[in-house]
């Protein structure tokens, strides 16, 4: 009898993959279900972008295998990027390694820095890939607590006390600010604290840093702390601040040595990006600031108003200051589970809304609301709920 493998037995079916199979079906039988779950930008990226994908593709030349570190003009392009908005000075021949999305940088920092029975420290509430890569990889997941009282940050005493102990052998801390999904917004003492802590106990602090353009003035970055490049990795995308999620950009942003172990992954694994999108990408990283004000400020909070509108018809509490492209509030107590309220909203609105739980057990009194939806249908889902409620 043919069995998986057993790594198969510590990770489901990522519960979008799951779900989305249940609102097609709800969509195949009439219901009209209006996704306001995944954070997939509905708008497109800049002209100048898709216009330079468009002139590469016709080029006879343009579609063999590329290197795998990507081109020298992209590379000089995200380290461009990172002088322009962050002022941090990075070598775009050895400081930068280009990703087919941040995702797959999960999976190749995991590699190049664990082995399994090592641990990873995890954010509750966070992004489940964290977990449940590390699981498919063999290393031991231990979490650390984000509460709502600490808006969102990391509680250092409880990481002080988790290092200690030395079975656990901790290497990697993952971090993720702007936060997804609460919308904690990244402070640099936080930054600051996080910097120190990697030097003191010789691990590796990766900050995943895709959403510090949707509704934030404030760009920050964990390689802004003196020292950080040493003992910290920054993962970057294009896929929410340039519209570009199905486009596979990312970046890896650390020392060149920290970069030469991924790469030696990396190249075992895939053979670059498309040259088309490579150079479409250096095109988007020339966005000007008015194109990121009305794509990534101004869209997203006239979106915003109505999904507050959204939370308050529904009882729920939520920090108007959080940033990211998702509203995250907490459910009224007369809800015994979150899914009480989203199973409720799901078949009888027909309005699909995240139940916080996905993210870890902090977010188990918490829904998430996304903004990638056209104004038009976050008002109907708005006077559907209305109805319901």
């Amino acid at each position: 009898m043919i069995q998986p493998a057993e790594r198969l037995s510590l990770v489901s079916e990522y519960y979008f993959s799951r779900k989305l199979k249940e609102v097609a079906q709800l969509n195949a039988e009439g219901k009209d279900i209006i996704s306001l779950a995944i954070g997939s930008p509905d708008m497109p990226p800049s002209e100048q972008t898709i216009e330079k994908l468009c002139e590469v593709a016709r080029q006879p030349n343009a579609h063999g295998y590329q290197p795998t570190q990507g081109t020298p003009e992209l590379r000089e392009a995200m380290a461009g990027f990172y002088k322009r908005w962050y002022g941090v000075a990075l070598d775009g021949k050895t400081e930068i390694l280009p990703l087919i999305g941040s995702k797959e940088g999960i999976l190749h920092v995991t590699l190049a820095f664990v082995n399994p029975g090592d641990s990873v420290l995890v954010p509750n509430p966070g992004y489940p890939t964290y977990t449940s890569l590390s699981k498919i990889l063999g290393a031991n997941v231990v979490y650390y607590n984000l509460k709502e009282e600490n808006g969102w940050q990391p509680d250092f005493d409880q990481l002080e006390e988790i290092v200690t102990d030395k079975k656990l052998n901790c290497k990697l801390l993952w971090t993720n600010y702007p936060n997804m999904p609460t919308g904690g917004r990244a402070r640099r003492e936080t930054y600051e604290r996080l910097v120190k802590f990697a030097m003191k106990h010789d691990i590796v602090v990766v900050n995943d840093n895709p959403y510090s353009f949707i509704l934030s003035e404030e760009h920050l970055s964990i390689l802004q702390i003196p020292g950080a490049k040493d003992c910290c990795i920054e993962l970057n995308s294009m896929s929410k601040a340039y519209n570009m999620p199905g486009w596979r950009v990312g970046l890896c942003a650390t020392n060149a040595e920290f970069i030469s172990w991924i790469l030696k992954v990396q190249s075992n694994i895939e053979s670059g990006t498309f040259r088309g999108i490579q150079l479409a990408a250096v095109e988007a990283y020339n966005n000007s600031e008015e194109w990121h004000r009305e794509y990534n400020i101004n869209t997203y909070a006239r979106r915003r108003q109505w999904a507050e509108q959204i939370m308050d018809v529904l009882g729920c509490s939520y920090d108007k200051n959080q940033v990211g492209m998702f509203l995250w509030g907490k459910i009224p107590e007369k809800y015994s589970d979150v899914e009480d309220l989203t199973e409720k909203i799901l078949h009888e609105a027909r309005v699909f809304i995240t139940p916080g739980f996905i993210f870890g057990s902090n977010g188990q009194r918490y829904i998430r609301i996304s903004l990638c939806a056209k104004e038009e249908k976050i008002k109907e889902a708005l006077e559907r709920i209305k109805k319901t409620i």
